[in-house]
């Protein structure tokens, strides 16, 4: 398998979906450089999308027709200003033309030419997606991709494997492999990730990718703390951590998120203002991703509030300093790596034991590593989260990221914490589970779940309540 960089398990993004937001987006900037190289950019007049499978089941409520239109236009996730997404997304509608790839316009109407084909699934993946060029002389040209989950996608033909080919001087396909460079060589797990990612990049690099990682996490964070209202959709969903984080903190505003956590550090909580604090900063995130607000995919949208969440706990209730954020975000963005080659990240492959499941993992497996944990006690902590996570499955009301997705994240974070005070305080070579082994349990359970509970919202909870699905 073509090797993962930690930068490819980290992405910085929209929500409200990796899979459903983020890869469409991607793959929709994707084709308009593909037409571009093809020679027949220029001679396009109308854009037709469709979306297949469980994209087509909850596209709607994961945005992702607003999505391919963002990516189609040249808008870019990573630095598009989020508040100006709806008004952009209106005027595509009112127009019915696109400026593809930001230059020419043609025609586009979403209404029409942005199909939802719910009833069909492509072969290679449940979230496939075809782009479709109208050109002057009458002719098409139509590519074919798959976001595989994550924000990592494939054009039809490719493989899914990920990441880019170069050689590595730690190849790792499992957790057998890490371990095994780590005692060789006398390494902790994030000195041979480190190595690793400086095949793909400069010192300086990889520095300034991980702090902007942070940065956007705990930005996040801060939003999320500090916004109230009501979640787009239709469900109702009212929005919790800034509530929380008033009650425990009083009605002080703050300058920035540096001093805000700050006041959390000096505020010397118990135990259950310690948990409170926890559950606060996982909702925080996913109720920004669920707002249509940049995250970071750790290793999905839907399960990017566990990472930070547990990084903040370690932060502010650990004794912890920003010394030690690298250390965790490679740990665990290894862990992610090992587990999407071994298994998937994908909830529309895997349920959300493929998403929450394995950001418990890594968040476990990075608290570990911080707190002074061996190599084997980060794996044996990343084992014991996803261990009790198996079969935990995708099922969102209305196709929304929200219902039960918010609250998952809160959970995913508590039993990372969990998992890393029973590793450290255990020997790992009396365990009987390893990672590897439970990575394989979880494919095996992915593979023998029913397609009804793999990001389709059509079991579960997702039955439970009857929605009216709205527009952002």
């Amino acid at each position: 398998m073509a090797a993962i960089s930690a930068f490819d398990i980290f992405k910085i993004g929209v929500g409200p979906s990796s899979s459903h937001t983020l890869g469409p987006w991607r793959a929709a900037q994707r084709v308009v450089q593909r037409w571009q190289e093809l020679g027949v950019f220029d001679s396009i007049v109308e854009v037709q999308v469709d979306l297949y499978g469980s994209l087509a089941k909850t596209g709607r409520g994961h945005m992702t027709d607003m999505a391919v239109m963002l990516g189609l236009s040249n808008e870019d996730p990573v630095t598009c200003d989020t508040a100006a997404i709806p008004a952009k997304i209106e005027a595509i509608r009112r127009a019915r033309t696109i400026r593809l790839g930001g230059q020419r316009p043609v025609r586009f109407d979403p209404a029409t030419d942005c199909r939802f084909n719910s009833q069909i699934s492509l072969p290679q993946h449940p979230n496939g997606l075809r782009f479709t060029a109208l050109l002057a002389d009458g002719s098409s040209a139509a590519e074919t991709y798959y976001s595989i989950g994550g924000g990592f996608i494939v054009q039809e033909g490719e493989s899914d494997e990920g990441g880019s080919s170069v050689t590595l001087p730690f190849p790792i396909e499992s957790a057998k492999d890490l371990l095994g460079h780590c005692n060789a060589h006398g390494l902790t797990v994030p000195d041979v990730v480190w190595r690793n990612e400086l095949a793909w990049r400069t010192p300086e690099e990889i520095h300034q990718g991980l702090a902007a990682i942070w940065k956007t996490m705990k930005d996040c964070v801060f939003r999320g703390c500090h916004t109230r209202g009501v979640l787009p959709g239709g469900l109702g969903v009212g929005r919790r951590a800034a509530g929380l984080s008033s009650s425990m903190l009083g009605a002080d505003s703050w300058p920035d998120v540096d001093s805000w956590i700050e006041a959390i550090r000096n505020s010397r909580p118990g135990f259950q203002e310690t948990l409170a604090w926890v559950s606060c900063f996982a909702l925080a995130v996913n109720e920004e991703n669920a707002g249509f607000g940049r995250v970071v995919t750790a290793p999905t949208n839907g399960a990017a509030g566990v990472v930070p969440a547990v990084l903040l706990y370690h932060l502010c209730f650990c004794k912890g300093d920003e010394s030690g954020i690298e250390r965790f975000l490679l740990t665990a963005g290894e862990i992610g790596s090992i587990i999407k080659k071994e298994a998937t990240i994908s909830a529309a492959m895997g349920g959300c034991q493929a998403e929450i499941g394995v950001s418990s993992a890594m968040a476990a497996a990075g608290l570990t590593q911080c707190l002074g944990g061996s190599a084997a006690q980060v794996a044996m902590a990343a084992e014991i989260a996803l261990e009790h996570h198996l079969g935990l499955t995708c099922d969102p009301v209305g196709g929304l990221v929200q219902i039960p997705c918010i609250e998952r994240n809160t959970m995913g974070a508590v039993k990372a914490i969990t998992a890393s005070t029973l590793a450290l305080a255990s020997e790992p070579a009396d365990a009987k589970i390893s990672l590897d082994t439970v990575i394989s349990t979880m494919w095996q359970t992915a593979q023998d779940m029913n397609v009804k509970y793999k990001e389709t919202a059509e079991g579960g909870l997702a039955l439970q309540i009857a929605v009216n699905v709205t527009e952002c």
